[in-house]
């Protein structure tokens, strides 16, 4: 288990908040993770109030850091389908924690 001063000077950690930070990411990584495999349109309608150039670049962003898999279908029209990758699947602690925190913390 780290020391207090190691999780203080926390090395990565500004790289772990570009890569996961922020409202979307969160929420896209959440689905991915527990929901399974997602097209476009799925995500969009489970993500209230996410835009679709929103979405888009988030995609795009997770999958360039090796978060989300995005494979393309040969099918008229084209299919594409996003997965969470091991990488992200790693996260599924954290999100169990954060549900822990959120059930004894947040008010309903």
């Amino acid at each position: 288990m780290p020391t207090q001063k190691e999780m203080a000077s926390c090395d990565g950690f500004d790289k772990v908040i570009s890569m996961i930070g922020g409202k979307w990411k969160l929420w896209i990584l959440r689905i991915l993770i527990f929901g399974g495999t997602k097209r476009f349109n799925e995500l969009r309608r489970e993500i209230t109030g996410i835009t679709q150039t929103m979405l888009t670049s988030q995609l795009r962003a997770l999958e360039k850091d090796g978060l989300v898999t995005r494979e393309i279908f040969a099918e008229v029209p084209p299919r594409v389908e996003y997965s969470a990758t091991p990488k992200a699947e790693a996260l599924s602690k954290f999100f169990n924690e954060m549900h822990k925190w959120a059930v004894s913390n947040v008010d309903n």
